[in-house]
């Protein structure tokens, strides 16, 4: 094979979240792969993403219809059908973007997104529902394909080291962690304002779940506000279930008039800029991630950030931000009110976290991802023991 002759497959069938979608768009957006050696890449995803994806002469969509259909329709493509279509367009190695992946291409790289799964305490709070048992088949199908790839992609190095003792020792691992866009980074203020308009305007975005908290954070702020703090909350993200049911319940509670709580629902990703420009604060207050992505926009917007204390997100606000515990709403209410009274504390955090946000390009992710596919199909398909 020369350097110009590998030909490259992306099984993005699976991506379905606004993060994953974001991910493939990016990277095929931000680096050439001809650049690398790489004369072709062949994306098979459903047809709304083949829309969004950039046009360019090495690109090939394929639509299949499976993938328009129900999950198991698209499961059985994925296992019978998407080796033969990536042998037939001449891939010499296959991208599976999502580890729960039943697909039997290669060599193959597999992307590692999910931490919930790997993560008991949180499993058990979906203890005897459907989704308890799709998170222990998830666990059970993306375990089995990071064993069996020829090298495996995690976003973060709290995930490898995490999932690892669970999979054992994989040979050929990267940490490529997600970029954020420059139209981000394009509403941070040139300098945090002195003092914090009123009301205050904190903002929380992030889809409704059960590790998400997002009914401790509406707690925190009524808390606030009973302190005589002038303080209002936004929540953007969609939600549905007892998640949601909670949520709803609690807003009605603390505030039956909708005074000072709104609830946006889902936000299409090109509006969440010009919503971070609004807010004066980030809250950000999930207990379980891999890459928390909104995160990283809200530092890349340059706001203050009270932030959930567990891993990854101390990894990656390290000092740019004031932690809390995210099931205590007393703690999450002291955090906001540090940056709401500490006006010097909360321009320097906000400009720390601003200056930590410059790592996470989608050019930086392009280039690392290009490079390891390129890598390991040189190294070979590493066959199992």
């Amino acid at each position: 094979m020369s350097n110009a002759e590998l030909v490259v497959g992306i099984d993005a069938s699976r991506n379905r979240s606004g993060g994953a979608r974001r991910h493939l768009v990016s990277v095929l957006g931000a680096a050439d792969p001809r650049a690398y050696g790489i004369r072709q890449v062949h994306v098979w995803s459903y047809a709304s993403l083949l829309d969004a994806l950039p046009d360019a002469p090495w690109l090939v969509r394929h639509g299949p219809p499976h993938l328009e259909r129900s999950l198991l329709r698209q499961m059985w493509w994925q296992y019978r059908h998407q080796a033969d279509e990536a042998r037939a367009a001449g891939c010499d190695i296959m991208l599976y973007t999502d580890a729960g992946t039943l697909g039997r291409f290669r060599p193959c790289v597999v992307m590692s997104r999910d931490m919930l799964t790997y993560a008991p305490a949180e499993v058990s709070r979906y203890r005897f529902t459907r989704a308890w048992l799709r998170l222990w088949l998830r666990y059970y199908v993306q375990a089995s394909a990071m064993r069996r790839a020829d090298g495996v992609v995690f976003l973060t190095d709290y995930a490898a080291a995490a999932i690892q003792p669970i999979t054992g020792p994989l040979g050929r691992v990267a940490v490529i962690s997600h970029g954020v866009g420059e139209e981000f980074r394009a509403v941070a203020p040139a300098a945090a304002p002195r003092e914090l308009p009123r009301p205050v305007r904190c903002l929380y975005v992030s889809n409704v779940d059960r590790y998400k908290h997002q009914w401790h954070v509406v707690s925190a702020i009524a808390a606030l506000r009973r302190k005589g703090h002038d303080v209002v909350l936004t929540l953007a993200g969609g939600g549905a279930g007892s998640a949601q049911a909670r949520l709803d319940a609690e807003i009605a509670r603390v505030d039956p008039d909708g005074t000072f709580v709104q609830s946006l629902g889902f936000v299409e990703p090109e509006h969440l800029p010009a919503l971070l420009q609004r807010a004066d604060i980030f809250v950000f207050a999930s207990s379980c991630e891999n890459m928390p992505n909104t995160l990283v926009e809200a530092m890349a917007a340059g706001l203050p950030i009270a932030c959930s204390g567990r891993r990854p997100m101390p990894d990656i606000l390290e000092d740019g931000g004031v932690y809390f515990e995210p099931e205590d709403p007393g703690s999450i209410a002291r955090a906001i009110e540090e940056l709401i009274v500490d006006d010097a504390a909360r321009g320097a955090r906000a400009r720390r976290a601003f200056d930590i946000a410059r790592q996470f390009s989608w050019a930086r992710c392009a280039d690392e991802t290009w490079s390891f596919l390129r890598a390991t199909a040189g190294a070979g398909a590493v066959m199992p023991s």
